[in-house]
């Protein structure tokens, strides 16, 4: 984080490191807020734990669900097991993305000489801009961060860093397509035609083994990346007398 909190949020998804693990419960370090946390054996997983040793282990670190917070004391309670299993990659994401935004701005600080003067290089930047990923983003997409920190030899060493190791996120949509010509008199022919005029529309149409194909789109925009599916299913709409076909997408 560009500007580090005190204490985390209720309901907040937070790194975790198990220091120390007791038959009730284990004390944690909060690896994002420097602070330690304690994970009630309650909390640990679902069920009942008869040994906890066999579900958690000192030096594990895991992603956590923070349940109670008492800012008066800053003693906070964590969970294992209220994370869901996309909750806790999507944190893994997060954290690591964060890291080496983090990294990529101090490397760009030291090679551009400029560790004392880093405070106020990072108190000139908008409020808005939270977390160094953030910065590295906008950074990359153009929008000018830094417009404000008044230290041009920076500014360009961190675009040019931005642009160099930022990947565009990209989303892909993918739908089975089941496809059966009813004209006899069109057959191939037709078929040929409609795999053709939806790969125009920007997808990649794959056969799977008659009568079934799969459509996949790839966008940095996902409503354009479901527009182009929709494009194709507009196509085969139109010869809707010549033709059966169900669409169905596929869920990742």
């Amino acid at each position: 984080m560009l500007r580090k909190k005190e204490l985390p949020e209720q309901g907040e998804f937070v790194i975790i490191k198990i220091n120390k693990v007791t038959p009730h419960g284990a004390y944690c370090k909060l690896e994002e807020y420097g602070m330690d946390a304690y994970l009630p054996i309650s909390e640990v997983a679902s069920g009942w734990i008869k040994n906890i040793h066999e579900f958690i282990r000192e030096g594990q670190q895991d992603v956590a669900k923070v349940i109670f917070l008492d800012t008066a004391k800053n003693a906070v309670d964590i969970s294992l097991k209220k994370v869901s299993q996309k909750e806790k990659k999507d944190k893994i994401n997060d954290y690591s993305s964060e890291k080496r935004a983090k990294a990529i701005f101090d490397s760009v600080i030291k090679l551009a000489k400029k560790e004392d003067s880093k405070e106020d290089i990072l108190s000139k930047i908008p409020k808005n801009i939270t977390t160094y990923h953030d910065l590295l983003t906008q950074a990359y997409e153009g929008s000018d961060p830094l417009a404000f920190c008044g230290d041009k030899t920076f500014k360009e060493a961190f675009y040019e860093a931005a642009n160099k190791n930022i990947k565009p996120k990209t989303y892909t949509v993918s739908y089975n397509l089941e496809l059966i010509i009813t004209n006899p008199q069109k057959g191939i022919d037709l078929l040929k035609t409609l795999l053709k005029e939806m790969a125009s529309k920007g997808n990649a149409v794959r056969y799977l083994g008659a009568p079934h194909y799969s459509l996949i789109s790839t966008d940095s925009d996902y409503a354009k990346a479901e527009a182009r599916i929709k494009n194709a299913e507009a196509i085969l709409s139109k010869h809707g007398s010549e033709v059966q076909y169900v669409l169905k997408k596929v869920n990742k």
